[in-house]
């Protein structure tokens, strides 16, 4: 029970790594607030985590938006007094090429995947105590760290939370908090899955080839588990961390050493 009585929101926690992450955290004694834009993606990361009633709070909340961050967070600190932990995860991703004429997916994924945890932190610190193992994490991508064609916005964004958590380490480091960046690589998520159908229809080859090649690409020739990222957060989050911060840790099977 590494988090016995701590605290922590995160974003983006209905599915995928953030529901791995909200689980965890929920195990090793966390009181966790799940927050997503989607209604029945709160509902069944709610139905999910059945028994665990009192140790989870759902807030419908798009992150994009200062007003709706500001009622979520006021939400955490009413329900349970504090804040300890913020989990940076909610993302999306798509192809956006530099020809297409709509610029749409540019400042959704822009939004939601960098602005968005910058509104979100700006109001978690407000409220996050000093010298008290204060954890904020911010999930990215190896993406965050190399480029792929038709995908600038998600790099894009990418590279700008890890450039975010260089900064802000620093800006409160002084306060006894830490600010660290995880950079997954291929996971086995439902947006890994639709990532695999859109560039293997971008790149003219099979759902199946494309993924071959994915997984080929990776030193230890498979996809990693959520739950792998998860266990990684956990540790960061815990106690045991104070000297990590402003670091960008690649769990991503080899496929980066950067």
């Amino acid at each position: 029970m590494l988090l016995a009585g701590k605290v922590a929101i995160v974003t983006g926690g209905g599915t995928g790594i953030g529901k791995a992450i909200s689980g965890s955290l929920v195990k090793n004694g966390a009181l966790v607030a799940i927050a997503s834009r989607s209604p029945s993606r709160l509902e069944a990361a709610a139905a999910s985590f059945k028994g665990l009633d009192r140790s989870l709070l759902t807030l419908q909340t798009d992150i994009r938006k200062k007003a709706q961050v500001q009622k979520a967070v006021e939400k955490v600190l009413t329900s349970w007094g504090r804040i300890d932990i913020l989990v940076n995860n909610a993302g999306i991703s798509g192809l956006n090429r530099i020809d297409d004429p709509d610029d749409s997916r540019w400042h959704d994924i822009v939004a939601t995947n960098l602005t968005g945890t910058y509104l979100v932190t700006k109001e978690v610190l407000k409220v996050m105590q000093d010298h008290s193992d204060g954890r904020i994490i911010n999930i990215s991508s190896v993406l965050g760290k190399f480029g792929v064609a038709g995908y600038s916005a998600y790099c894009a964004s990418k590279h700008g939370l890890i450039g975010l958590t260089r900064a802000l380490a620093l800006e409160v480091v002084n306060r006894g908090i830490t600010v660290n960046t995880i950079c997954p690589g291929w996971v086995d998520t439902e947006m890994a899955r639709l990532g695999i159908e859109e560039n293997a229809a971008f790149g003219g080859v099979s759902v199946e080839e494309f993924k071959r090649q994915a997984i080929e690409a990776v030193p230890i020739k498979r996809f990693l588990e959520a739950e792998e990222v998860a266990n990684l957060v956990c540790y960061l989050a815990s106690p045991k961390t104070g000297g990590i911060t402003g670091q960008a840790i690649n769990i991503c099977g080899g496929q980066t050493m950067v």
